[in-house]
């Protein structure tokens, strides 16, 4: 597995990020614990979580925290062999530091983060989301306490908008705080509309991407065809509503993509991948994982 760094630091991640949104439910604690186990042997560094992760069962204001009590469970032992991100920004609860990205809300997550995956620093902190609440010095401010400390190496954002980056790079700039180093937006050869906004920015601004839907859900890896039913392991099948709609004009630009990949002689996943990695920006593309033959495909596909 090839490595890329962190633009503006000296952290080397795998070009697949382990994403673990799925921690919870389906993927339980064990099967957790292998899968990130068989993802390190095969290369895999770089984990993503999040304080709101808890497998597809989430619902909003639900607790969350258990992918990132498995994460610890995984990392024991093997804490230096992983770059671990985690995210604080989504509802968790009912009191105010419970949602957005306030300096209460961050300094409270961040300690619970660290608890739950038992360790003394979390390589990446995310804004899970635009905070409006909250202005972006006071997130930065309250970032770089948290790097100054020694918590957390390195800040980052998710779900921003070009607009929504610029202002918080404009104000880190203006109160001589650090920038956020890396971001990550929705990307897929299906939705590609952040090429022209956040990406093009984090590509002027040397900031690193980290895309998530890569495989759109399972839609790009050519499990599901049109008049067939709905594969029983799938995501379409376990969460519906996580998933685009199986419409005529979806299958129609899966026969595109498949076609594309076929002459390339390449898998939908790989061909998926590959296309994510070769993004302006880019640095590592996060997929999620329930088997290691999943793991062995999107290694496969980094090659």
């Amino acid at each position: 597995m090839k490595t890329r760094q962190i633009p503006g630091t000296g952290i080397e991640v795998s070009e697949i990020c382990f994403g673990t949104m799925n921690f919870g439910t389906p993927v339980g604690e064990s099967e957790a614990v292998r899968l990130m186990h068989y993802g390190l042997d095969k290369g895999i560094n770089f984990i993503d979580t999040a304080n709101m992760y808890e497998g597809y069962t989430r619902r909003p204001g639900s607790p969350g925290g258990v992918s990132e009590e498995y994460v610890g469970k995984g990392m024991k032992g093997r804490r230096s062999s992983y770059i671990v991100a985690t995210k604080v920004g989504m509802k968790v609860g009912d009191s105010p530091e419970d949602e957005y990205c306030s300096p209460a809300a961050v300094s409270k997550y961040l300690e619970r983060s660290l608890k739950l995956m038992q360790t003394d620093y979390i390589d990446i902190n995310y804004a899970h989301r635009f905070d409006p609440h909250t202005p972006p010095e006071e997130l930065a401010g309250a970032m770089k306490k948290a790097m100054d400390e020694g918590k957390i190496r390195q800040y980052a954002v998710s779900n921003y908008t070009g607009e929504q980056l610029n202002a918080l790079l404009d104000a880190a700039d203006r109160s001589s705080l650090p920038r956020p180093v890396l971001c990550q937006p929705q990307l897929s050869l299906l939705r590609q509309d952040n090429l022209e906004d956040v990406i093009r920015v984090c590509a002027e601004n040397n900031i690193g991407v980290v895309p998530y839907q890569v495989l759109q859900g399972g839609l790009l890896t050519g499990k599901y065809r049109k008049g067939h039913d709905i594969p029983e392991d799938s995501r379409k099948f376990e969460n519906s509503g996580w998933v685009l709609d199986l419409s005529d004009e979806l299958f129609e630009k899966l026969d595109v993509i498949e076609a594309k990949a076929k002459a390339m002689h390449l898998s939908m996943t790989s061909y998926a991948i590959k296309w994510a990695l070769s993004c302006p920006a880019v640095v590592s593309a996060l997929v999620g994982f329930k088997k290691t033959g999943q793991i062995d495909d999107a290694v496969d596909a980094a090659f």
